[in-house]
């Protein structure tokens, strides 16, 4: 069986979000910084997800 999943504060979310979004390290270096998924970091530099009626 997998390991438990991994479930990260706000905080660092929010963290690893800014430094993404200020480009001063690659995605590579904030990966390996953090040791979160690249996906990850880019879904959260996009922001919270839009709410409200789907079309």
């Amino acid at each position: 069986m997998a390991g438990k999943r991994k479930n990260d504060s706000a905080e660092f979310k929010a963290k690893v979000a800014l430094e993404a979004i200020r480009g001063e390290m690659t995605a590579a270096e904030l990966v390996a910084k953090h040791g979160v998924h690249r996906t990850v970091i880019n879904t959260w530099s996009e922001g919270p997800p839009a709410t409200g009626p789907r079309a």
